[in-house]
C-alpha cells in the first residue's frame, strides 16, 4: 500500500528504493555508454521520446538516482550532477546569463564563484554587480536590466544571512531569476526553493559528501530550467559526475541528518566559547545573534573568528593539532583557514581585498570529533601564539 504522506528526510535519506537483484544500495553502472535494442529504440531516444541511458557524459542510472533523490530532498522538481560545486555554479548561472545580461551579486560569496563573474564572465559581456546582501534596498535598487540575482546564504566568511522571502519577492515582481549556493546549510537546514528561490546550487563536495573523498555539484530547479541546463549548457561543457562518486554521495546523504546535528552543536557550542575568549575580537556564527526572519532551521559545522593583534595566526595555525589547515569544509574532521591566505592568492580578482574581511580572520570547520577536545585544542593554540 503507498504511503499516505512524504516521508521525513531522515527516512527518505536511509531507506533506498528496491534494486535489480535485492541489492540494498544503488548499483554502479560503470559504463561510459548504453545500447539499444532496436534501431526504434534509438531514434525514440534521440527525438527525446524516451529516457533511456545514452551515453554517461549526458545520463547515468546511478547518477540518476542521486539526482532524484536530492531533488526530493531540496523539494525541487528536478537536479542535475556536476564533477564539481564550481561546474554546478558555472553551468547554473550562464544557464540564466546570456551573452550582454546583467548579475546582481552579494559581496562575499566562495571566492571562485566571485572570480568566475568578476573575470571569465566578462569575455562573454556579462557584466557583475555587487552588492550588500544585508541592504534589501541596495539589491532592490540593482535589481532593474538585471538577469540573475545570485545569493549564498550564509555568505562566505562573514556568515551572514541573507532574507530569502524579501529577495525573491523583489526579484520576483522585477523579473529576475534567482540562484543561491546552499552548501553552508545544506538541504536538512535550508529550504530555499520554499522560500521563492528558482535555483539552488551545492557544492556536494561538502557535507552533502562528508567523508572528505568526493567533489561533486549539484543544481536542483523545476523540470523546465533543468531540461535547459541539460540540452543546451551541460553537455557542452562536460562537467559530468561519474557513477563511483553519485554511488559515494549517496552513502553520504545516509548520514547526513546524524553528522549535520553533530557539527550544529559543536560549532555552535565552540562559537560562543570563543566569544566570551579575551583573544578573539569577533565570532561570525549566524546562530550566535539570528534575525528574526531567518530561514534556517539549524547551523553547520563552518563560522569564523577574528584574532586580537597579539596573536600571530602563523603561531596559532601550527600549534593547533586536531584542527588541520585545509581549504575545503563539511568533512569528518576539523579544519583551519586564515583569511590571508585568501588575501595572498595569486589571482587577478581577489573577493578578500575587494571586500574588506580582516586579515585577522580565522575560517574553521568543525569536524566529528569531540567538542571538549576541539574546545582545549583551541584554548592552547591561542595561548601559544599570543605575544605578552
Amino acid at each position: 500500500m503507498p504511503n499516505a504522506k512524504p516521508f521525513k528526510k531522515q527516512t527518505l535519506l536511509a531507506h533506498d528504493q528496491r534494486h535489480e537483484n535485492g541489492a540494498v544500495s544503488t548499483p554502479i553502472y560503470q559504463s561510459s555508454l548504453f545500447t539499444f535494442s532496436d534501431y526504434d529504440s534509438m531514434i525514440a531516444r534521440f527525438r527525446g521520446e524516451s529516457d533511456q541511458p545514452l551515453y554517461s557524459r549526458v545520463d547515468n542510472p546511478t547518477v540518476k538516482v542521486l539526482q532524484d533523490k536530492v531533488a526530493e530532498l531540496e523539494g525541487g522538481e528536478a537536479c542535475l550532477a556536476f564533477s564539481s560545486g564550481m561546474a554546478a555554479i558555472s553551468n547554473a548561472i550562464l544557464s540564466v546569463a546570456t551573452p550582454g545580461a546583467k548579475v546582481v551579486c552579494i559581496n562575499h560569496v566562495y571566492p571562485d564563484t566571485y572570480r568566475f563573474l568578476r573575470g571569465f564572465c566578462l569575455r562573454f559581456g556579462i557584466e557583475t554587480e555587487f552588492v550588500d546582501g544585508d541592504d534589501p534596498e541596495a539589491i532592490r535598487a540593482a535589481l532593474p536590466g538585471a538577469s540573475l540575482l545570485y545569493l549564498e546564504s550564509p555568505s562566505s566568511w562573514v556568515m551572514s544571512e541573507q532574507n530569502l522571502i524579501q529577495l525573491a519577492t523583489l526579484a520576483r515582481e522585477a523579473g529576475v531569476t534567482t540562484i543561491i549556493d546552499n552548501s553552508w546549510a545544506s538541504p536538512l537546514f535550508q529550504q530555499p526553493l520554499a522560500c521563492g528561490i528558482d535555483i539552488v546550487v551545492h557544492s556536494a563536495s561538502k557535507y552533502i559528501s562528508g567523508h572528505s573523498d568526493v567533489v561533486a555539484g549539484l543544481v536542483i530547479a523545476n523540470k523546465q530550467h533543468i531540461a535547459h541546463i541539460s540540452r543546451h549548457i551541460s553537455p557542452f561543457l562536460g562537467g559530468k559526475l561519474s557513477a563511483q562518486e553519485a554511488s559515494l554521495l549517496m552513502r553520504g546523504l545516509r548520514t547526513l541528518p546524524l553528522r549535520m546535528k553533530q557539527h550544529h552543536a559543536s560549532a555552535l557550542a565552540l562559537a560562543k566559547k570563543l566569544h566570551e575568549h579575551p583573544l578573539v575580537t569577533d565570532v561570525y556564527h549566524p546562530g550566535l545573534q539570528p534575525p528574526s526572519w531567518s530561514t534556517l532551521t539549524g547551523y553547520s559545522g563552518l563560522f569564523s573568528f577574528a584574532v586580537a593583534e597579539s596573536v600571530d595566526i602563523p603561531q596559532l595555525c601550527n600549534a593547533l593539532q586536531l584542527f588541520h589547515m585545509g581549504v575545503s569544509w563539511g568533512g569528518f574532521e576539523s579544519l583551519v583557514m586564515p583569511a590571508i591566505s585568501v588575501i595572498n592568492q595569486d589571482s587577478e580578482f581577489n573577493s578578500a581585498v575587494d571586500f574588506g574581511v580582516s586579515p585577522r580572520l580565522i575560517r574553521i570547520s568543525v569536524g566529528l570529533e569531540d567538542t571538549e577536545d576541539l574546545w582545549a585544542d583551541l584554548q592552547q593554540a591561542l595561548t601559544a601564539a599570543t605575544h605578552a
